[in-house]
């Protein structure tokens, strides 16, 4: 089985206007991150504020995106919803529009019993003819995809990986251990790449990439080159960069990030505000440390 991408997939921000969606400054940046050699994009995903697109909006954006991309690397369409229904044509939709895979979280607010994550997956996994990854997010959702379920599920000839943001190692273990290679596991916190491809994993799913897509890429790349000396120091040298991009909800800092390096404006929709001076202050110093110029 061949994986979705292996090394680092940025999870992209849209740029975006009160007057919607930036797609000049989209496509800069889509360009932009290909020219600095990340391995694949998702688009539409939490970083992308997918929960405040309109649907039109966001249809829009995955196909742009495809087109924008133009095979240079996967595109990785957000198609998940807390309504099975919505993610089904969400997800054929994005199938239409060339997406390479699908990212799919867990019903989020209604949540779900692991059952009922079983056949809302399945019901998801069976409508798309592009491979599907599960996010597990249970701090947003609400809804933790058990290791069981995980097995369960990589039976599933089109579900192929999962990205983990659980934040529990030692679950995470245990989902590798019960998938026994049927499913690649790709790290969802930017903290945790490391401990996670020590376990197997492929890689990863970043925010971080936003602002440093050739280091997170590089810092994978050791790690897969058995330099893993290499790899682990630059896991912890870009730590406290990671902490300032997580110091509010995302992506409430790497949007305030990105229009620092001049991507896009630093807005952000209703419920999400502007980053706090404090935080911004302390973000754009590890950001200037890690050589990045703001």
């Amino acid at each position: 089985m061949n994986p979705i991408f292996q090394g680092a997939a940025t999870a992209l921000i849209t740029p975006l206007t009160p007057d919607g969606i930036d797609y000049t400054a989209f496509a800069r940046l889509i360009d932009w991150q290909i020219d600095q050699g990340i391995d694949a994009l998702v688009i539409a995903g939490t970083t992308g504020e997918a929960s405040t697109l309109s649907d039109d909006e966001h249809r829009d954006a995955i196909a742009f995106a495809v087109k924008q991309v133009a095979g240079r690397v996967p595109v990785i369409a957000g198609t998940g919803s807390n309504d099975t229904a919505y993610a089904v044509d969400l997800t054929r939709c994005a199938c239409q529009a060339g997406a390479d895979a699908m990212l799919v979280i867990s019903p989020y607010y209604n949540k779900a019993t692991q059952k009922g994550l079983i056949a809302n997956f399945t019901a998801i996994a069976d409508a798309s003819d592009k491979p599907v990854m599960l996010y597990n997010v249970p701090s947003r959702t609400g809804c933790n995809i058990l290791p069981a379920t995980c097995a369960v599920l990589a039976e599933h000839p089109n579900i192929v990986a999962i990205k983990e943001a659980c934040g529990d190692l030692s679950q995470i273990a245990e989902t590798a251990r019960l998938i026994q290679g049927k499913m690649d596991i790709y790290s969802g916190n930017d903290d945790q790449v490391l401990p996670i491809l020590s376990l197997g994993g492929k890689g990863v799913i970043s925010v971080l990439s936003n602002v440093l897509p050739t280091q997170t890429v590089e810092m994978c790349r050791k790690f897969f080159d058995g330099d893993i000396a290499g790899s682990t120091r630059m896991q912890l040298e870009m730590l406290p960069l990671i902490h300032a991009l997580f110091s509010e909800v995302n992506p409430i800092p790497v949007k305030a990030a990105m229009a620092a390096m001049g991507f896009c404006e630093d807005y952000l929709r209703l419920p999400l505000t502007p980053m706090e001076d404090a935080h911004r202050a302390v973000l754009l110093q590890e950001m200037r440390a890690c050589g990045v110029e703001v």
